[in-house]
């Protein structure tokens, strides 16, 4: 089946099974790899990505599903000129990030859940990413990056 879809900015069209994963699209199809394959049942949310501005759990999505749609990937998030977006370089900053693999999905749910909460407090990013894990960190930078990103004070609790 004919998928056509703009994808951080730019118009692609391909030929997909109609059985064809979103996530497994922009990866083997488009090249898109940022975007990672975590489990394939939408519990890890390595594969999180923006459809219509919304957070997404691509593996949870049909290629076909995403005709027409507007997506933006972790590949889209820096700007032209390569300047890091906010989230990404808060994540850097303040050091949300260990092996990287749950970094792209972290940083597109993040960026998501800023948009509909713009000041969140500390228990409302925990409770934002909950769908996102990470197997290397207690989540302890991973706040601190949303919350800085956020423009917040970065005072996370203790026994966090």
């Amino acid at each position: 089946m004919l998928v056509e879809t703009t994808i951080n900015g730019q118009t692609y069209s391909a030929d997909v099974e109609p059985r064809t994963l979103l996530v497994h699209y922009l990866r083997d199809h488009l090249g898109l790899t940022g975007t990672n394959v975590g489990c394939d049942t939408s519990s890890c949310g390595a594969c999180t990505i923006h459809i219509g501005g919304e957070s997404v759990k691509s593996c949870t999505v049909l290629a076909v599903q995403a005709r027409g749609a507007e997506i933006t990937t972790i590949e889209g998030m820096a700007g032209d000129d390569g300047t890091l977006h906010p989230m990404q370089q808060a994540f850097m900053e303040c050091h949300g990030l260990q092996c990287g693999y749950c970094t792209p999905g972290m940083v597109m749910a993040a960026t998501s859940l800023l948009s509909e909460n713009p000041n969140p407090t500390e228990a409302e990013v925990r409770e934002g990413l909950e769908g996102n894990l990470c197997r290397c960190t207690g989540y302890h930078n991973i706040v601190k990056s949303v919350m800085a990103a956020a423009g917040s004070p970065v005072t996370i609790g203790a026994g966090s």
